[in-house]
This record gives structure tokens, C-alpha cells and sequence, in this order.
């Protein structure tokens, strides 16, 4: 065999293989991981989901985000291309993402969930199948974001309860759920800096005659309106003076970006539930 053709063989051998599924593939999230999974050189998009009935249902994904032509059509049944994916992106609703970590476990599929909104159960079932498979699970997949979580970890440390802390976030008008799962995890990263379980100690906004603010709670807030990607600002709020800890997105692509980065990284993982700050080294 020449070096030529040695060359060329190591070259197709060091080409990314990690086959990606996208949930929500119309949506503008959607649109944005297939993006982005374009775009990575580690990945490629095997499968992309929509719900039953979407009228997107056959149309080209790559198309449907406007990127050009990619030759996957978009289907509404992931266990009709479960086997086709290395790793299963979803960013979609609880209900919908509980049935499909139930496929990805039964299928050995691993999957980076920026679902927000769980209720307990949901929790619970996502406990269960990270023995199975490997699992990214995060509100947030922004560098910055995760970042901001360590630097409220050691706020939270050197104002402990001398500071009062209360959470604001901002989204569109169109998000359905609230508080964001970003404002969730940043008053947990108070919360646990802290010693405080962060639901003995939440405050969801305030009305009518509340009274003393009591010390050691957390307050958080939730703004909706617009087209605000994610804005989300802790305030330590001690006597004399205020730090504020702030986080605004200004652009869907860097939440997918992440997300796919993520992917890549969750592929060389055993199984278990693990989060953007372990991607991105900050738990070591």
C-alpha cells in the first residue's frame, strides 16, 4: 500500500464517527443543534426526530434549519432510528423526554437532556436509566453559565448568610416553564455552598403582606416577554454593600454549541448522570 493511500485511510479513520439524533428537529432550538452538529467536526446528524403530526414530518433537516441539503429526513418515531445513533440530543418537554430515556436505555443510547421542568418522577426515571446509560443532564450548556456557577459556589462561601441572595431571571415570552432551569441550578449552587437544601429555603417571587424577609432564604424571580434568549443575575445583597453575578446569552447557537460538545464528551463517559461543569473540567 503507498503512503498515499496509508495517508488516506488514517485520515477516514480519524473522521468523526459519532452519529447524533436531534429531538425536536423543527423546533428553533432543534434547528439550531442540527446546526451545530454540522458544524462540529466530531459529529454527524444520523436522525432527526419531530413529534407525530408535525407537518415537518418527511421534510429534509437540513433544509427545515436552513443550512442545505443533509439527506435526513425528519420522522416522528425515535425507536424507528434508535439504532441508527450513538447519542441522542433533547432538548423538548418532560413528559416527552421521560419516554425517550426510557428508549435510550433499552437501546444503549447516550443522550444529552436540556430538558428543564422535571417533576420528581421524572427525576427519579432519569436516576434510574444514568445506571444504564451515560447521561448529560443540564438547565444550561453555555461556557459562561457554568463558569458563573463556580464563581456564585465561592460568593455563596465568603458572604454565607451575612448576604441576602435573590435570583432574577428573564426569558421570551414564548417559554413555558419557570423559574428557568438555570436560575434552578444557580440557587442550588448557592444552596449547597451554603449547607441549605435549596428547597427548605426557596422564595418564588412576593405579594401582598409578606412580612420580614427571613434570613437564609433565596428569593427567585421569573421575567417573561420578548424575545430575551436568557438573562440571569444573583444579587448578594449584604449590609453596606451588593455584588451582582450576571449572565446574559446573546445568541441560541452558544446553548447548542455546548450541547454538542457535550456529545462528544459523553461518548468517552461509563454510565452515570453527569453535568456541563463536568464537560468542561470545572469539577475537577
Amino acid at each position: 500500500m503507498s503512503q498515499s493511500t496509508n495517508d488516506q485511510t488514517n485520515e477516514q479513520t480519524n473522521k468523526a464517527t459519532i452519529a447524533v439524533g436531534v429531538i425536536g428537529a423543527g423546533g428553533r432550538m432543534g434547528r439550531m443543534l442540527i446546526e451545530a452538529v454540522k458544524d462540529n467536526s466530531q459529529t454527524t446528524l444520523n436522525a432527526a426526530i419531530e413529534r407525530q403530526g408535525s407537518s415537518l414530518v418527511g421534510a429534509d433537516a437540513g433544509e427545515v434549519a436552513a443550512i442545505g441539503r443533509l439527506d435526513i429526513a425528519i420522522v416522528d418515531d425515535l425507536i424507528s432510528v434508535i439504532n441508527d445513533i450513538d447519542v441522542l440530543i433533547d432538548f423538548s418537554l418532560p413528559d416527552a423526554t421521560e419516554q425517550n430515556m426510557k428508549i435510550c436505555a433499552a437501546h444503549n443510547v447516550a443522550m444529552v437532556i436540556g430538558t428543564t421542568g422535571f417533576n420528581e418522577q421524572q427525576e427519579q426515571v432519569l436516576a434510574k436509566v444514568s445506571e444504564q446509560v451515560a447521561i448529560v443532564y443540564a438547565g444550561n450548556y453555555s461556557t459562561g453559565v457554568n463558569l458563573s456557577l463556580k464563581l456564585l459556589a465561592m460568593a455563596a462561601k465568603a458572604f454565607g448568610n451575612d448576604a441576602d441572595v435573590e435570583v432574577i431571571e428573564a426569558h421570551h415570552k414564548h417559554k413555558i416553564d419557570a423559574p428557568s432551569g438555570t436560575a434552578y441550578m444557580m440557587a442550588e449552587a448557592v444552596a449547597e455552598a451554603r449547607g441549605q437544601n435549596l428547597k427548605d429555603v426557596a422564595v418564588y417571587g412576593r405579594e401582598g403582606q409578606t412580612g420580614e424577609r427571613e434570613a437564609g432564604t433565596i428569593g427567585i424571580h421569573a421575567i417573561r416577554g420578548g424575545e430575551i434568549i436568557g438573562d440571569h443575575t444573583v444579587m448578594f445583597i449584604a449590609d453596606g454593600e451588593v455584588v451582582e453575578i450576571t449572565h446574559r446569552a446573546r445568541a441560541r447557537m452558544t446553548f447548542a454549541a455546548g450541547a454538542v460538545r457535550a456529545a462528544t464528551w459523553v461518548m468517552q463517559q461509563s454510565a452515570g448522570q453527569y453535568n456541563m461543569q463536568d464537560v468542561l473540567g470545572l469539577n475537577e
